[in-house]
């Protein structure tokens, strides 16, 4: 996608480097809104074969679309509905490694071919997910998994 930054140190080694850049982006900043254009601006230049990443906001019993990198997007996906709306209903990440063989699939952009979502949770509570899409199949995977939840896990802490 953007990729204007070369992260050349092992895979930990990135993955700390991106969590250190999140933090210094989001520590001081109290704006939800500022803080997740920043990361999805973040992950689009960390993230390599990605055509789209952003978040969607939880909001009653839907997820509206919010800050985000790549083609426009559906605004309103419900609990349950699709990738994005499926992981929200479960609260648990979902890798999909080809959209085309997903029940319910919402395509946004023919582009995508495979997707992970990440739920962003504080005190038990749905604040919203995570979205990322990829035009090739099977490009996320579990150690994507554990990395996107750490940094999950860091945004929803500065989440004010």
């Amino acid at each position: 996608m953007y990729q204007s930054v070369v992260y050349q140190g092992s895979r930990e080694q990135n993955i700390a480097l991106l969590l250190q850049q999140l933090k210094a982006l989001i520590e001081d900043e109290p704006n939800r809104i500022a803080n997740l254009a920043n990361a999805s601006a973040l992950l689009a230049q960390f993230l390599d074969e990605i055509n789209w990443v952003g978040f969607y906001l939880a909001e009653g019993d839907e997820l509206v679309l919010g800050p985000f990198q790549g083609l426009p997007a559906c605004v309103r996906i419900p609990f349950g509905k699709g990738v994005c709306g499926t992981a929200a209903a479960g609260k648990q990440t979902i890798i999909v490694p080809n959209v085309h063989e997903f029940p319910g699939h919402i395509a946004c952009d023919a582009a995508s071919q495979s997707e992970i979502v990440v739920p962003l949770i504080k005190d038990g509570r749905l604040l919203g997910v995570l979205d990322i899409d990829s035009p090739r199949t099977d490009r996320f995977d579990e150690a994507d998994r554990l990395d996107l939840e750490r940094f999950v896990h860091v945004l929803t802490a500065h989440w004010k």
